[in-house]
């Protein structure tokens, strides 16, 4: 099993990343340098306004180490990586199934299936926690709605109807998000999901999250060896990392909506720590980045029993687990494919 290496968050505009021996050397404003082993990485991750020199690319390419830039609202902006070595044999299968169509949709389904399974859970762990009486019928109420579209996939066989299904869940699950927080202050109010840019507190931490996801995905699919874009359930786009996106999928509930409630509700951030921009996009401070780095740092550190594997490990190697699982239905060595089901 891949070992959980770190992945370094550099967020103060001004900073600089170089190269001292065989550490990143990372100078911020007002704070004294510090260097990091390069070894201890898997992946570096900037917002914008952080520089680098180029000894310190090579460095990373020497150690496997990817480096990633994010936008102020922590949209996944570039990413560089030295040469891929990837299985040929694993990806070649990857691409002439994904040209399959029952294949396309055998796939989604199972991933649908995992993500609605999932965002189930979160509405269900709601209804038990409220003690407000309204907010427990409206949860258990979206649960059963979701439950009825879970076994409409089942009948589902063309892969448009299954992505409606998955809309149609989505509809549900954000329509009633509001209702898990139980934070009073009027900023952290959820009406709906929107993002680029997102347009309050909670869509900022959702949106902010999800890329930090994504980065972690697609480092695992890199890792055993498939191309993130070529994906199943994502339509194929230019730059765009598909399957990264299918399989975070089932991991969006447990993981970050999971924590951008335990953030809100316990009162980890202030409203004060968010800026609306006049163009009506949101965006956090340094200090509410670090906070919620570092809170997403914890919950990967916590550890789970992997429901199909049956072994204990970190909630940070469950997409590294995933990605090998994938791989071996990819090269014919399981049937279908085992989604992560959050129990």
């Amino acid at each position: 099993m891949k070992q959980l290496l770190n992945t370094l968050f550099v967020l103060s505009t001004g900073s600089k990343l170089s190269r001292d021996g065989a550490c990143i050397l990372l100078e911020a404003p007002s704070r004294p340098p510090m260097r990091i082993p390069a070894a201890t990485l898997d992946g570096v991750v900037c917002m914008a306004g952080v520089n680098h020199t180029p000894p310190l690319l090579d460095l990373c390419v020497e150690h496997g180490v990817s480096l990633t830039y994010l936008s102020e609202y922590g949209r996944f902006i570039a990413r560089m990586e030295g040469p891929v070595s990837g299985n040929v044999l694993l990806r070649r299968d990857q691409y002439r199934q994904a040209d399959i169509p029952e294949k396309l949709a055998d796939i989604a389904r199972d991933i649908i299936t995992g993500k609605l399974a999932n965002a189930r859970q979160v509405l269900m762990r709601g209804a038990r926690e409220t003690a407000d009486a309204e907010k427990e019928t409206l949860l258990r109420q979206a649960t059963e709605r979701i439950d009825g579209i879970r076994k409409r996939l089942v009948r589902t066989l063309d892969l448009e109807s299954l992505r409606g299904l998955e809309g149609e869940a989505g509809a549900v699950y954000w329509g009633v998000f509001g209702a898990l927080l139980v934070n009073a202050d009027p900023a952290f109010t959820f009406t709906t999901r929107n993002r680029r840019p997102p347009k309050d507190p909670t869509n900022a931490l959702l949106s902010f999250l999800y890329t930090l996801l994504m980065h972690d995905v697609r480092s695992a699919l890199e890792g055993v060896g498939l191309d993130p874009q070529a994906g199943f359930l994502h339509r194929f786009r230019p730059g765009r990392a598909s399957l990264a996106l299918d399989l975070m999928e089932e991991f969006r509930a447990p993981v970050v909506d999971r924590l951008v409630l335990s953030l809100i509700n316990r009162g980890q951030l202030a409203p004060g720590e968010f800026k609306q921009e006049s163009g009506g996009g949101v965006i956090m401070s340094d200090d509410a980045r670090r906070i919620v780095i570092t809170a997403y740092q914890k919950r990967k550190q916590e550890e789970i029993v992997h429901p199909f594997l049956q072994e204990k490990m970190p909630w940070g190697l469950l997409w590294h687990a995933q990605a090998r699982l994938f791989a071996r239905h990819i090269r014919g060595e399981l049937d279908g494919y085992p989604v992560f089901f959050w129990k």
